[in-house]
């Protein structure tokens, strides 16, 4: 059984790692407001984005001319997956889940006979992924120590993309990363960037309406497409890190609670040690004295 001053030591040190806990809660939950705000903010212009590129693509998707974002290269042998996590730990499972889809995702494209490439963003992505797929790992990106993420940022990678669809080095790209649906709810998205899923549109669901494009639908793809890109991947960005600071938001406020429950345990093992230790005292005064 431990001693008074084990049990002494034990209560102090979860006491000081729930301070802890409970200051990263509440720092998550500052950030959590801002990073929820841009994601909502980045969904109808990401979404309103996919359909004017649907409106565009659909008239020139037989082209032999067509802008390889749109249509790929024509094949579907390489693809290049781009899992999103964070950088840093201590956010329950939110890191696991896109390692756990990302190799689910692999496997199946392999058993297909596919060959996968990696590109992680985080540093947790790249770190799990390492352990069973370095050698499907091209790069990766990090962003440990950037206080607030940029839609240059979401060009980089599109643009390392772009580079590698144009040069026949990839035919499909797709980014795996965690929507932020609620502060204890992140779904894990598989999204298909390359080639660009074209939904089909009819008259109606455009609303009856008919457009002359100046210039010509396949000038405007050119410029539209890298464009929306790079939109969906920052959306994939900025999905992950709300989905992130609530995820760690809760991971902290369940491990606090935790401490605490511990610290009652502690506390009443102590107390009960003690009185034995002073109930064990006064029996042997109390036998030394009938004794004498």
């Amino acid at each position: 059984m431990p001693s008074l001053k084990d049990l002494r030591n034990r209560i102090n040190s979860v006491k000081s790692t729930q301070k802890i806990t409970s200051a990263m809660k509440m720092v998550a939950a500052s950030k959590l407001r801002r990073a929820q705000a841009q994601a909502e903010a980045a969904r109808p212009y990401a979404e309103r984005m996919e359909r004017m590129l649907g409106a565009l693509a659909t008239s020139v998707a037989g082209s032999p001319s067509a802008p390889k974002l749109l249509v790929g290269t024509g094949k579907d042998q390489v693809h290049l997956v781009i899992p999103v996590t964070a950088d840093r730990g201590l956010a329950g499972a939110f890191n696991a889940s896109i390692g756990r889809a990302t190799r689910t995702l692999v496997r199946q494209l392999e058993a297909q006979g596919k060959t996968v490439k990696l590109l992680p963003v985080g540093r947790k992505g790249r770190d799990y992924l390492k352990r069973e797929l370095a050698s499907r790992i091209i790069g990766d990106i990090s962003y440990a120590g950037k206080r607030r993420l940029e839609f240059a940022d979401a060009e980089a990678i599109a643009a390392r993309a772009t580079a590698l669809v144009e040069s026949g080095e990839v035919d499909v790209v797709t980014i795996v990363y965690n929507r932020f649906r609620s502060v204890i709810a992140q779904i894990v998205t598989e999204q298909q960037l390359v080639p660009a899923p074209v939904a089909e549109q009819t008259a109606e669901a455009a609303g009856g309406a008919a457009y002359d494009f100046e210039p010509d639908e396949e000038t405007i793809l050119a410029r539209l497409l890298p464009q929306n890109l790079s939109v969906q991947i920052f959306r994939a960005l900025l999905e992950s890190a709300a989905g992130e600071h609530g995820a760690r938001m809760t991971a902290m406020d369940n491990a606090t609670r935790n401490a605490g429950d511990m610290i009652k345990r502690l506390t009443l093992n102590y107390n009960r040690a003690r009185q034995a230790n002073i109930t064990r005292e006064l029996i042997e005064i109390i036998s030394g004295a009938e004794a004498i």
